[in-house]
Formats: C-alpha cells, structure tokens, sequence
C-alpha cells in the first residue's frame, strides 16, 4: 500500500545579477535549521499559490516565480514530504521581521548559500537555479474550465458557460497568477473562456477572435500570441493551444479542460515549458 506524499512548497528567492544572483537563506529556530523559505500546503491550496504565500510569510518578499526547480523528496512524520520549488525573482522587499517560524534572514552568493544549508536534500537547487537564465518573461496558456456537455448545451456555443467544476477551477487559475503578474490578459471570445479569467480580473480582459475554435488560425494566432513580450495569460481551446505552444516551443502539449501551461521566455526562446492542474 502506498501513500501520498505530503505536500509542501517553496521557492529559492533571488536577486541582483541573474549570472551571480544572492538568494535568500533562512534559519528556522524550532528546528535550528538553514534552508530555503517553505511551507505547507493549506488544505485544497495550489502549490504554485502555497510557494508564493510561504515565501510572502517567512520572508517578507514579494517575488515573481520563474522556472519550476527540481522536487525535493524526504521522511517526514513516518512518511515522504515533497516539496515544490521554483526560481523567484524579488519584485518588492518589505523589512524582515523575525518571528517564531523564521528568526533570520540572510542573501548570500549560490556557494556560500550551499555550504550553509543544513539538509543535503536541499543542495541540488543552487545548481539547479544556474541551470537555466532566470531573468525570463513568463507566458501563461489556459485551457478554459469545464463547462458541461457540448452536445447537450441549446443554443449557441460561445455561450456555453462553465460549470460547477468549471467555477472551481477559475478561482484556483486566480489564485495562482499573481506569481506570475501578468499585464495582459487575452482570451477567446467564448464564455467559458472569459470565465475561467473572470476571477482574477475580468476588467482587464482582452477578447481576441483568432483564439477561438472558429476563427483560429495555424499562422496568425501563434503569431498573435508570440508577439506577447510583457507578463501574460492567454485562455482559449483545446483546439487551439496545443498549436500555439507547438509553434512558440517546438513541444507537443496538450491541457485538460482547467489545466495551464507556462512558458518561461528568454528573449526568443521559450527557455522551460510546465504544465499545470487545477
């Protein structure tokens, strides 16, 4: 019989030159430890929500996550703890405040940050911060919600609107974009695709005929969204994505109604592709 791994979420936070970054270190009094900020995952949170809450609480920081690092795996409590790491670049520094779960907060250079971490678990993701250029641009691609059956719907398509599930899974798609703050948001004209952006900010949605299953076009849609250089969130099909990120990644990606991917860009490039559940 197995079990499933308790769930945890982090981030190793950086700042200054991308080439020679500091990143941030903290010491936990309870456990006397050094590592990089974390914490658990609330019930029925995202990790990409939890890493962004945990780093905010420890630390004091405001960051924008870059690319996903590698899971680190170990015994906890007579079971596995996993915990999810990204990149995350400082966009706001608020005074450290030391309290019960973090007292001390250090930035220090990738070498002496490794040296002084406490658990051997937590040594890879210095490499792995440097594998990759951090300073990248992100683009987040969203498969609409559910929205119950096509062929029982009456009426005109476009119209459809989500359902319960579809709900449910626009207010995590909420949840986790600020780590990405985005300054565009587009969608396909389609309800259940404005829905599924509704949440986060419906204000600021931009409706864009090529991103729907009518009016979708192999050139001009993938052209449309390559020409996307600032922080953005694109929801349309699932007719029409796998086509887009084909196009910007040269990678075969297909989302689940809710699912998202993230494409982190450097420059031209699409330097990392993650795929995401809600």
């Amino acid at each position: 019989m197995t079990t499933d791994p308790l769930r945890a979420a982090g981030a190793v936070v950086w700042r200054g030159d991308p080439s020679a970054p500091e990143v941030a270190v903290v010491h936990r009094p309870r456990y006397a430890d050094w590592t990089f900020p974390k914490g658990k995952l609330d019930l029925g949170e995202h990790p990409i929500a939890a890493a962004l809450r945990e780093v905010r609480e420890e630390t004091g920081l405001t960051v924008v996550l870059g690319r996903a690092l590698p899971s680190v795996h170990y015994p906890s409590h007579g079971g596995t703890k996993r915990v999810d790491y990204w990149a995350a670049r400082v966009v706001a520094e608020d005074a450290f405040v030391p309290g019960e779960e973090v007292d001390e907060l250090r930035w220090l250079p990738l070498d002496e940050a490794r040296s002084l971490l406490s658990y051997t678990w937590d040594t890879v993701l210095p490499d792995a911060v440097l594998a990759g250029p951090l300073d990248t641009v992100p683009l987040v691609l969203v498969r609409h919600g559910t929205a119950g059956s096509r062929h029982e719907w009456q009426g005109d398509d476009a119209l459809r609107p989500l359902d319960p599930g579809g709900v449910a899974q626009a207010a995590t798609v909420a949840a986790v974009l600020p780590a990405y703050r985005p300054r565009v948001l587009l969608s396909s004209p389609s309800r259940r695709c404005v829905q599924t952006l509704e949440p986060y900010g419906v204000d600021g949605v931009r409706l864009e005929p090529l991103l729907s299953e009518e009016h979708q076009d192999p050139v001009r849609t993938p052209e449309l969204v390559a020409r996307l250089r600032e922080p953005a969130v694109v929801c349309s099909h699932g007719k029409v994505l796998p086509d887009v990120i084909r196009a910007l990644s040269g990678e075969e990606v297909h989302l689940a109604k809710g699912e998202f991917a993230v494409l982190h860009r450097a420059g031209d490039r699409v330097a990392a592709v993650e795929t995401y559940p809600t």
